[in-house]
């Protein structure tokens, strides 16, 4: 198969979540005699048009900031759909496909445009549904969010979500949930650990945008009920990083709680994972939750939030511990695990399933399927 891959940003160039799953399958997929093609924009040195591991980049736009005041950018997202029109239509007969990554939303419109009325099938692949957060993101302009979300999901596509709980809430937007493909994300648990420990772990700790969805600061208060005095990292940046570290101070865990920030290299973030005891989580809104599995690959014992938005109850599944979204329930399952509670399923055995060779082959299967190669 001739696959094109749409994404305004592209791994390992830019680093995050959605591009890693395309360069991480389509890597793959290359391997197996498939040609891949990422249109994106143009992050990486070099030529417009080039080879990298494996996968043909072309770039349809200049490189830009993404986020604008700590949120994805609207006119990004906007610009960058309506530079990847025109070549996305001219070289479309050299694709047996189109895969779009959602989110943005934008650039799956300019997707379906250019497929449509084509032989070539157009593949969405869902990493969240936010309805109605978008109220909670994006204030007063909350309906504009919903409107663009509904008009994405309302075009011709052949939908994936990364999750069941992804795939429940796109089916709210109108596609039957039938025909909403489940295709997780996945980890290289082999890589994972090769990596070295760094000297000194933390304790407990968590990876992450520091963002409010995230619930930090219910981490931070969990952690000053313990009787305990664990050592706590919060690795990562984001808009609530200042507002947390002045909660830790006045909650007086500031001496046991570290913010190094976010780290730049993806080794690095392993490295703390490794050496880590626990890993936790109060987020009470993931589409998937990757570093959940990264964890658990990295030997963590993880504590999560069960909640309806949140997919981290089908991807942990008995391998961690999972509580209610409230303080007093995160810190009974922080100290359990600190104390060495064992979960129900070895944690490291259910980062297995999601193997990213496993999760390619699904998504080989998917796309064989939409073209009309699969008996």
């Amino acid at each position: 198969m001739n696959i094109a891959f749409v994404s305004n940003v592209v791994y390992p160039f830019v680093t995050g979540g959605a591009e890693k799953r395309i360069y991480e399958i389509g890597t793959r997929l290359a391997e197996r005699g498939h040609t891949v093609t990422v249109y994106g924009r143009h992050f990486w040195d070099g030529p417009a048009e080039m080879e990298h591991d494996g996968l043909q980049l072309r770039a349809v736009a200049d490189e830009r900031d993404i986020y604008a005041d700590d949120r994805r950018s609207i006119t990004e997202a906007i610009e960058f759909a309506v530079r990847l029109y025109r070549p996305l239509a001219a070289h479309l007969d050299e694709h047996d496909l189109v895969d779009a990554s959602v989110f943005p939303y934008f650039p799956v419109l300019a997707a379906a445009a250019a497929t449509w009325r084509t032989d070539v099938p157009l593949v969405t692949t869902w990493h969240e549904v936010w309805r109605e957060y978008w109220w909670e993101y994006l204030g007063a302009l909350g309906p504009g969010g919903m409107a663009i979300e509904r008009a994405a999901a309302a075009v011709p596509q052949h939908p994936v979500a990364v999750s069941s709980v992804t795939a429940d809430r796109l089916a709210g937007l109108g596609p039957e949930r039938s025909a909403v493909d489940v295709v997780h994300n996945g980890v290289d648990a082999t890589r994972i650990n090769s990596i070295e420990p760094v000297s000194e772990g933390f304790d407990a700790l968590f990876v992450g945008r520091l963002v409010e969805a995230k619930h930090v600061d219910r981490l931070l208060r969990a952690v000053a009920q313990l009787d305990c005095e664990p050592t706590v990292g919060i690795v990562g940046d984001g808009p609530e990083r200042d507002r947390l570290e002045a909660l830790a101070a006045s909650l007086g865990v500031a001496d046991s709680v570290t913010f190094p920030g976010f780290l730049e290299e993806y080794d690095d973030v392993l490295a703390q994972l490794r050496a880590a005891d626990v890993f936790v989580t109060a987020s009470t809104r993931e589409g998937f939750g990757i570093t959940l599995v990264e964890a658990m690959a990295a030997g963590c014992t993880v504590v999560a939030t069960d909640h309806p938005n949140s997919a981290a109850a089908e991807v942990v599944d008995g391998a961690g511990f999972l509580v209610e979204p409230d303080t007093d329930s995160l810190a009974d399952g922080v100290d359990r695990a600190l104390a060495g509670q064992q979960p129900e399923t070895p944690p490291q055995a259910r980062a297995r399933t999601f193997d990213w060779e496993q999760i390619t082959d699904e998504a080989e299967s998917v796309y064989e399927r939409v073209c009309g190669r699969q008996d």
